[in-house]
């Protein structure tokens, strides 16, 4: 009699145990720190940026734009400095996949004159917030920061940004290094010089255009354009000053080949 009731006992312990691993091992798609009611919701993840590398900033200019732009740098003698000249100065970088830059600097006889391009990748950190809409954030902020007239639009259209090469002619006004002679540039209309919103380069862009007296010298003119395409920003500063008092470098050329440039470098962007 002890031995039929010990057997009934066993059995209903295994049963139990075998009803209590398979309630735990449900396939509903829940994780252990999943909140009750949220069974099987998952985070929305914003979409990355169409770009993940950077170009070459000292490389992606050509020597023909470097000369379009600087010309003094083809009145250095010795060949050595010539070609150091053309090869720029690499802006130092930690991570070359998040921000690469390159600047040149001519002191010509009769102005100085200097470039820089850098590219900034935006990469966001906030899954709810895509690559592309921070750099559009950040870019606002840059834009922001010129300090654009009100109401600042694109000029009179032009076929500057769709030739996409730098011309190295100079205005009728302007020496051979692109400053203009005094009261040069007095045929541009203010829409064609002005700081403003450009429309016809990447997603979005500005062109900023200042004047400064540089001590007792001549006015030196700073050009700067940025847009942003995707999640990548690109800024160019194009300056020149003059060595001759009372000589203003010209506007409207130095806005068409910095604008040029713009065009030469969206382009090169790949993806």
């Amino acid at each position: 009699m002890q031995r039929k009731a010990y057997v009934p006992g066993v059995a209903a312990l295994l049963a139990a145990l075998l009803a209590g691993c398979t309630s735990s091992s449900g396939g509903d798609g829940t994780t252990d720190d999943a909140n009750p009611g949220d069974a099987g919701t998952a985070s929305v993840v914003a979409e990355p940026g169409k770009y993940r590398t950077l170009p070459e900033a000292c490389g992606v200019v050509s020597q023909s734009t470097l000369d379009a732009l600087l010309p003094g740098i083809q009145q250095i003698a010795d060949e050595n400095q010539r070609t150091k000249a053309y090869a720029g100065d690499a802006t130092l970088t930690y991570d070359t996949d998040r921000k690469v830059g390159c600047r040149w600097k001519v002191e010509a006889t009769d102005a100085t004159e200097y470039l820089s391009v850098d590219f900034e990748r935006v990469v966001s950190y906030d899954n709810a917030v895509s690559d592309d809409t921070q750099a559009q954030q950040l870019f606002a902020q840059a834009e922001e920061k010129a300090d654009l007239p009100p109401g600042a639009t694109s000029g009179v259209t032009s076929d500057v940004a769709a030739s996409g090469t730098a011309s190295a002619s100079a205005s009728p006004t302007a020496t051979a290094s692109g400053s203009a002679s005094p009261g040069g540039s007095a045929s541009a209309t203010p829409a064609e010089v002005q700081p403003r919103v450009l429309d016809d380069l990447g997603d979005e862009a500005f062109l900023d255009d200042a004047l400064s007296n540089s001590g007792s010298t001549a006015q030196q003119r700073k050009v700067t354009v940025a847009f942003r395409t995707s999640n990548v920003i690109v800024t160019i500063e194009y300056e020149e000053q003059p060595t001759t008092i009372g000589v203003t470098p010209d506007s409207k050329e130095m806005q068409d080949n910095a604008r040029k440039l713009a065009s030469q470098l969206a382009g090169s962007l790949s993806g």
